[in-house]
């Protein structure tokens, strides 16, 4: 898993079609504007159908827990 840190405003590209742009961040809470083909599925990841398979599958993930207070400053 890649892990970036980006300000308001600013973007992530993935491929050549999609943009992540962090419009607001707020306490802990992030709001995020993705542009992307139509075509391309976009869905938070607890709606996500249990029976559906993971597209990252077979690949190795760390993750990490932390509590939002830990990251104030942080934005900034």
């Amino acid at each position: 898993m890649l892990v970036l840190s980006r300000k308001e405003g600013e973007r992530l590209v993935i491929g050549d079609n999609v943009v992540i742009t962090v419009n607001r961040i707020s306490g802990n809470r992030i709001t995020l504007g993705i542009e992307a083909p139509r075509d391309v599925r976009i869905v938070r990841g607890e709606l996500q159908p249990k029976d559906q398979a993971s597209p990252l599958s077979g690949k190795q993930m760390a993750f990490m827990e932390v509590d939002a207070t830990q990251l104030e400053g942080l934005a900034s």
